[in-house]
């Protein structure tokens, strides 16, 4: 072999190296630049990632009176609309005989009652802190 092609050689291949590994690098760069950011998770079906939101979010859940003093008292104060008072146990017996106690109650604040909306106007509320709301407000 001609010495001045081993020369070239031996810089050739470390180059043909250098850019078949840059290119992959870029791959995987682009990659994870265009990622989709979040994905959509339906309530009772497996959810790939809800672990990582979980701990993201510290996992723990707000408390009755946080939830009750940030969404509810705007119109369950005042009785708004005819929205039962927090702390009118009767008021909220009488809607809880009607509705099929507090399940039925918590079902209602879910999907929406009247002028009040779906969770009221908690919308990142899971069902179990709108519960322990609704269970506060009513002495239930």
């Amino acid at each position: 072999m001609n010495p001045i092609r081993s020369m070239l050689a031996v810089p050739a291949f470390a180059l043909a190296l250098w850019a078949l590994n840059a290119q992959a690098t870029t791959d995987e760069a682009i990659a994870e630049r265009i990622k989709p950011v979040g994905q959509v998770c339906v309530s009772g079906q497996e959810c790939e990632g809800i672990e990582a939101v979980a701990v993201a979010t510290g996992g723990a859940s707000r408390s009755a009176d946080d939830i009750i003093a940030r969404h509810c008292t705007a119109c369950h104060t005042p009785g708004l609309l005819g929205a039962p008072k927090i702390g009118d146990t009767a008021a909220w017996k009488v809607l809880a005989d009607k509705q099929g106690g507090v399940d039925g109650i918590l079902a209602k604040a879910i999907a929406g009652i009247n002028a009040m909306p779906p969770r009221g106007t908690c919308g990142d509320c899971s069902d179990d802190e709108l519960r322990g709301a609704i269970e506060k407000m009513s002495g239930l």
